[in-house]
């Protein structure tokens, strides 16, 4: 009986690493949808932001880490939330101060709410897989190219720290 147990949970287990990107899709702050299923077989760095933070410096780093690897494959999704407070008023406003500020040119969704009962399907789906629920704004998410959760981090690892920057190189390397 173990043992049919313990094959079931590795047959399921498997099935979600080999199922692809989350099919979920996001409101694009550039009007259209944004789906992440676009993006099967390369690796995912989701990021819920705010402009308004301490941690908003790390859209800097975000683009450098974007400018980087997207040759290779990475892609970089920017997730304005305001489950912090600390978001503008409207996603014109974020996407102007991004651009403006930082030189934006990464993916990014409409303002979403990344956490509670109404936190966007890709964040609950994470939460159900990985227990991981964003504590603060800049919290990442590492998808790998098969659609699995591979690393989670805080607002206080920068994007271009190494423990990312090895992650994503090991996600590359998946593709």
């Amino acid at each position: 009986m173990y043992r049919a147990i313990v094959a079931l949970v590795f047959m399921f287990v498997g099935q979600l690493a080999a199922a692809g990107m989350p099919d979920v899709s996001f409101p694009s702050i550039d009007g259209g949808q944004i789906h992440m299923s676009d993006w099967d077989g390369q690796p995912v760095l989701v990021v819920n932001t705010a402009s308004q933070c301490a941690f908003t410096g790390q859209y800097a780093e975000l683009q450098a880490l974007y400018d980087a690897y997207r040759a290779d494959g990475l892609i970089v999704l920017a997730v304005p939330s305001d489950d912090f407070r600390q978001e503008l008023d409207s996603a014109e406003e974020v996407k102007e101060f991004c651009e403006m500020n930082f030189g934006l040119d990464m993916p990014m969704t409409d303002i979403m709410q990344v956490k509670g009962a109404d936190a966007h399907p890709l964040y609950q789906t994470v939460k159900d897989i990985t227990g991981f629920v964003p504590k603060w704004n800049f919290s990442k998410i590492l998808f790998a190219p098969d659609g699995e959760v591979i690393a989670t981090w805080g607002s206080r690892t920068p994007p271009m720290s190494a423990p990312i920057r090895r992650a994503v190189t090991d996600a590359l390397t998946r593709q």
